[in-house]
Parts: structure tokens; C-alpha cells; sequence
């Protein structure tokens, strides 16, 4: 479902990093090891991301999990714990669910001051089509109290060095959501090691650290997790920081739902267009609520005119955006996008700066050169 501008040079991986990734075209490398993996925006040619140009987040080294020994263990308050292998749920019902799934530091290089972590632009984030089994209907096999309040998930990714395990908890009022799954497949194809397989964890609207990968335990328990990438990393201050200021560890909560935003995908920044129509293109996405609006300005924010949304406008998924517009003269011109979701959000002009660098959501911006 390509919604690739006429005249626009496909994504072409000779214009990225020579490193070498099995099922990758190249990317933007910002670890070898474990690998941390970027997409170039010109990559961002369809509603769904393909696998090959999908990014990539890694914690710890990747783990190799043979698809015969592989184990999905259920423990804690459950009445019949479980130790399901792959085939096992494969033969449990399969449902499929659209999802965008993003880095919660994506575009962390844009905050000022800046930040410590990875340095992510725009790519930390895809929309794939996933299909596996309903957390529901694993928990109801297991039996799981009624008390219960967290399922805690790990995978086989083990901790190595200083770096502890990497173990999310997820409230049960997110597990029991029908769109909640344990993934066996993307884009029609069994999950690729590098994302996950044989299962990964799929938590729609929800930041990326909370689809845990290779998940082969799961423990249903009335407390989270009180590791450090539960009880300490990916949180996010209650109150508004200063730029460069930090916040009280008991004012950080858990980080769940992402923020709305938009970016352009098509022109290029900075690139020169010939004088005539623009065609302008992008994707918009706000976590657990729809995308309801995308406004467009040419002249730097002065004004605003609605973009045409695309027609997939499908829970937990981005959508895509197009505008045309004639520039009335040659010149430079400051292209700006914000969107706006079901729940009333608005992107604003700038992202709130926070110390972990999360949720970065500005108004995007290029420029062009339209040339006489």
C-alpha cells in the first residue's frame, strides 16, 4: 500500500552505513553490538513498514532460541501453570493486529540540552501487522486470580555486565484488551530473530520497552517488577522539568501511552524541488488514541491548512498524510506539520525537555529550496 510520491527516488541502500545486518537492508547504525537500528526516513514509503527496513532496539545481545526447545512459562497466581511450547501456541487461536510500535526515545537528538542515550531522529518506529495468540486466552488457560494486577515478562535476553535483566511489568488492564498479544508473526512472516523470535510480546499504544522480546516467562503477580527496567528505567516526570533540570525519583511514573505527532517523510529537508506542486507526505500516530487531524503550514507556522488523511484510520496505528501545495515563487520555504487526536491533544510547537529524553513529539519541520 505505497503511498510513494511521483518523481521520488525510492529508499536505496547504498546511501547508508556499509555494516551488515541479516534480513536488513542497510540502516542507521547506532550499535553494532547489540544492535541499534534506525530507519532513514526516505525508508518511509508505506503504510506498512517492511521487515527488511523495520528499526531495531536491543537492551542485551540478541539471544538465539531454537523454535524446538522454546518454552512460554506461566507461573505465580494461576490455578494451572503453564509451559506452552511453540506449537502449542500455534494451536491456540490466532488473531492478527495492526500496530505502530515506537522507541519511547525516538527523536531524543533533537532535545536541547541535550541528552545522554541513543541518539534517534525520526526512524525509531514502524507499523507492522502482528498475529498470535490473545494474552486473554493465555491467562484464562493459566486460570489467573482475579486479584491479580501485573503479569511480569521476561525473555530469554539475558543481563551481561552492569546491565541487569530486562523484565517489563504490564497492568492487567492492558493484558485483558483483545489487542493485546504475544506475536508469532509480522507482516505474514514467522517473527525474525532480530525482532523477537520465536514470540515477542505486542502491547499496542504503549511504548516500545513494553513488548518484550523472546518472552518465554511470564509471572502473574499483585506487584511489578521491582527491577531496574521496571522499577527505575522508563518513566517519566509527573510535573513539567526545566530544560536541563531533573526531577525527584518519586515524581517519575511508569511510561505507558506515547504522545501524538506527525513527520514528514516526502520532500526531503533541505532538497531542492522544482517550481509547480509539491506533493508533501508523512505519517501521524498518538499511541492509544486515533489520529482525527493533520495540519500543514508553508511558511514556517504562520498559517495552517488541514492535510488530507489517509483512510486507515485503524486503532494503535499511524496514518498517512498529503498535502499539495504551489509555492507562489522560487525561494526557501519552512514546511511544519502538527497533528491532533481523539482525546483533544495537539503536537506542540516543543516537546516538554525531561532527563530521560522520552516522548519527543515538536512540531516537525523542513526546509526546501524551490528552485526558478
Amino acid at each position: 500500500m505505497s503511498f510513494l510520491a511521483a518523481g521520488v527516488t525510492p529508499f536505496s541502500a547504498s546511501a547508508q552505513s556499509p555494516l551488515s545486518f541479516p534480513g536488513k537492508r542497510s540502516l542507521m547504525v547506532h550499535s553494532e553490538f547489540p544492535e541499534d537500528l534506525e530507519t532513514p526516513v526516505e525508508a518511509f514509503d508505506s503504510w506498512i513498514t517492511p521487515n527488511d527496513t523495520f528499526f531495531v532496539r536491543q537492551h542485551l545481545p540478541r539471544p538465539k532460541v531454537a523454535a524446538a526447545a522454546y518454552r512460554l512459562k506461566v507461573s505465580g497466581m494461576v490455578s494451572s501453570p503453564l509451559d506452552l511450547s511453540l506449537d502449542n501456541l500455534r494451536k491456540m487461536p490466532q488473531v492478527k493486529v495492526a500496530a505502530t510500535l515506537e522507541c519511547a526515545g525516538n527523536g531524543r537528538s533533537y532535545f536541547r540540552p541535550k541528552l545522554p542515550g541513543l541518539q534517534w531522529t525520526k526512524g525509531a518506529i514502524g507499523n507492522a501487522e502482528w498475529r498470535g495468540v490473545r494474552l486473554t486466552d493465555i491467562l484464562k488457560k493459566a486460570g489467573a486470580a482475579t486479584a491479580a494486577r501485573y503479569g511480569n515478562f521476561n525473555g530469554a535476553d539475558v543481563g551481561a555486565g552492569k546491565t541487569p535483566d530486562f523484565i517489563r511489568s504490564i497492568p492487567m488492564r492492558k493484558l485483558m484488551l483483545e489487542s493485546t498479544i504475544v506475536a508469532l508473526e509480522m507482516n505474514g512472516e514467522p517473527l525474525p530473530e532480530i525482532h523477537g523470535f520465536p514470540a515477542r510480546l505486542i502491547v499496542p499504544g504503549w511504548d516500545g520497552a513494553s513488548w518484550v522480546k523472546w518472552v518465554n516467562d511470564l509471572k502473574v503477580d499483585e506487584k511489578p517488577d521491582s527491577g531496574f527496567y521496571f522499577g527505575t528505567a522508563y518513566r517519566y516526570p509527573k510535573y513539567a522539568v526545566g530544560p536541563g533540570g531533573a526531577a525527584r525519583p518519586e515524581d517519575m511514573e511508569v511510561l505507558e501511552g506515547m504522545a501524538v505527532k506527525s513527520f514528514f517523510t516526502r520532500p526531503a529537508d533541505q532538497s531542492k524541488v522544482k517550481a509547480g506542486p509539491v506533493n508533501v507526505q508523512g505519517f501521524a500516530w498518538a499511541g492509544e488514541h486515533r489520529v482525527t487531524r493533520v495540519e500543514i503550514s508553508t511558511d514556517g507556522g504562520g498559517k495552517w491548512q488541514d492535510a488530507r488523511l489517509g483512510t486507515q484510520n485503524i486503532p494503535f496505528c499511524w496514518r498517512t498524510f498529503q498535502f499539495s501545495f504551489t509555492p507562489p515563487k522560487p525561494g526557501h520555504y519552512v514546511l511544519c506539520s502538527r497533528a491532533t487526536d481523539s482525546s483533544g491533544r495537539v503536537q506542540p510547537i516543543e516537546a516538554p525537555w525531561n532527563p530521560p529524553g522520552y516522548l519527543w513529539n515538536s512540531i516537525d519541520r523542513i526546509g526546501i529550496m524551490v528552485e526558478g
